[in-house]
């Protein structure tokens, strides 16, 4: 007897919701998805900035926002919001994939993470070195760390386009790299670009990293729970001097990497709940005073199935990599360019940011692993060719989000400013085309050495001799 599948019995309009709903979630989840839509954000920023609109597209950030609680007014531009506020989610993402990985990913062992920690000190010292030989002004000269920051939305998205082809391994390679390279430029941006720490702010985020510490202590799991405390951290930065959005870091880093000890298995748990409510008239009856308890316990171990730092990451990557990085992107990637000053001065800053982008990168990386394997210091993992260590120089070169991060605290004045934004732009869209021609040619060489080794297989295999199965006569 044939048993009729569940979802037989459901509405059609139901069923397609839930095919679209699922379809929609494996999309938010494609990185190649993420980066174009990042892209689109960025020319729609450059095309509206330099329409006869461009007057309101200005004056659209510089609207202020503000927050009143009694007789408290906290007002700030709509720009201050975007860059400091929501970019602190941005980092808190950041931070907590460099947790994750340094605790079961890329970042775990030595022997894993030494190449990556070699190729991405390389790939911040060249550009950086680049830069400063174009600008030896002292004010040019605070951009020295704008191109040495790597784009890992827009990095992966163009590795992703070039197929399944690419191994496994070299893209761990490019996000081991790229996530280093964030921890380079957030320690970059807290040691470099923060002003003089006030201690009272300090003290301020100093209580709220203790709340949090609390917080896990007693086993307090959902992540609502943390955004007050975190709101400390972050007020408590601002008012020290330091970037603000450092409290995302912070906060990342110390994301737990274990589910919060349960007195039984969270499987477990749905199953014994599952039993006790199917053997009780609670369902059939739908009593919500005896509901409540199996409710509660049912979405505690749904919540603890998974460790909080990749809950919460999962849950915060579709508005990062949809809603705030876009969002980052159109309000900052807006260069006027019939307006722009390239004089002497803000010329050296674009083509110093630009050709350390495009040049210093490359170099840094491949250079450095290069010497790192010819020492004997590390090893290519396998299926890591030298074709795709280049591959890997080339997108690392793609530093859109976070240079231009940097390079609003390394410039005061708008002419360096939008140097520096258009050298960044066009050093990142040069890596990009180079990264897809260079992978196009790469991939095509690696499936026809593919196709020649099976080949070669084949061909040494001894072939079976066919056997007559007709009976003997």
């Amino acid at each position: 007897m044939n048993e009729r599948s569940p979802t037989e019995d459901l509405p059609s309009p139901q069923l397609l919701a839930e095919r679209a709903f699922a379809t929609l979630q494996r999309f938010l989840h494609v990185e190649a998805v993420s980066g174009c839509v990042l892209l689109m954000a960025a020319v729609a920023a450059l095309v509206w900035a330099n329409s006869p609109l461009a007057d309101s597209y200005h004056a659209l950030w510089h609207q202020p926002v503000s927050i009143q609680v009694g007789p408290f007014v906290f007002s700030r531009p709509l720009h201050f919001w975007i860059n400091d506020a929501l970019m602190t989610v941005f980092f808190l993402v950041v931070g907590m994939e460099i947790r994750r990985e340094a605790h079961e990913g890329a970042l775990s062992r030595f022997d894993q993470a030494a190449l990556p920690v070699i190729a991405a000190a390389g790939g911040v010292i060249a550009p950086a070195l680049i830069y400063l030989s174009l600008n030896t002004d002292a004010v040019r000269g605070q951009g020295w760390a704008v191109p040495t920051a790597t784009d890992i939305a827009f990095a992966v998205g163009v590795l992703v386009l070039l197929g399944r082809s690419i191994p496994v391994n070299l893209r761990v390679f490019l996000l081991a790299l790229a996530i280093v390279d964030d921890v380079i430029a957030v320690l970059i941006i807290a040691f470099f670009y923060s002003g003089g720490l006030g201690l009272a702010g300090l003290l301020v985020a100093g209580f709220g990293i203790l709340m949090v510490l609390a917080m896990q202590r007693i086993g307090i799991g959902s992540a609502l729970g943390y955004v007050v405390p975190g709101a400390i951290v972050w007020a408590g930065l601002l008012m020290s001097g330091a970037h603000p959005t450092l409290a995302g870091i912070a906060l990342g880093l110390m994301t737990p990497v274990r589910s919060m000890p349960l007195r039984e298995h969270p499987l477990q748990m749905l199953a014994r709940i599952a039993k006790e409510l199917q053997g009780s008239d609670a369902l059939r009856s739908k009593d919500t005073h005896h509901l409540a308890s199996p409710r509660r316990q049912l979405r505690l171990a749904e919540r603890e199935m998974l460790p909080p730092v990749v809950r919460v990451q999962t849950a915060l990557h579709p508005w990062v990599s949809y809603g705030i990085m876009p969002l980052f992107a159109l309000a900052n990637a807006g260069v006027s360019l019939t307006g722009i000053d390239l004089s002497a001065g803000a010329q050296s800053v674009m083509l110093g940011v630009g050709f350390a982008l495009v040049v210093g990168k490359p170099v840094g990386v491949i250079g450095t692993t290069w010497l790192a394997v010819r020492l004997g210091w590390c090893r290519l993992a396998p299926s890591v060719s030298w074709g795709g260590v280049c591959l890997v120089g080339l997108l690392a070169g793609i530093g859109f989000t976070m240079s231009i991060f940097i390079a609003m605290l390394a410039f005061a004045d708008e002419t360096l400013l939008n140097a520096a934004k258009l050298g960044v732009l066009l050093g990142s869209l040069v890596s990009a085309m180079l990264g897809l021609s260079w992978g196009a040619i790469y991939v095509r060489r690696r499936r026809n050495m593919l196709r020649a080794g099976r080949g070669d297989r084949a061909a040494r295999t001894p072939r079976t001799p066919h056997r007559d199965r007709s009976p003997a006569g």
